[in-house]
């Protein structure tokens, strides 16, 4: 009886742990509706691979660890910048 109560617990703990994972596009689906709810329009993700050496802030992990999400920043210009130099 225990080593059934004990088979059943590990196997109930192996799927839980492999029904966390997601794939990379749910994730970023997943991050992009949290962003766009706060009212961000413009908010630029790339998925790369965890090893790639990319600047921006990883944002989350996915396919078992294997690649990664990060966000990059886009500079955008000021508009007054660019209209008020020759004024």
């Amino acid at each position: 009886m225990k080593r059934a109560i004990l088979t059943i617990s590990l196997l109930f703990m192996a799927f839980s742990a492999s029904a966390g994972v997601l794939s990379c596009d749910d994730l970023k689906a997943k991050i992009e509706k949290k962003v766009a709810g706060k009212g961000v329009k413009d908010y630029p993700m790339v998925v790369v691979s965890k090893d790639t050496q990319i600047k921006g802030r990883v944002l989350g992990s996915c396919d078992k660890g294997t690649m990664k999400i990060i966000h990059q920043k886009s500079k955008v210009p000021k508009s007054n910048e660019a209209t008020s130099s020759g004024s």
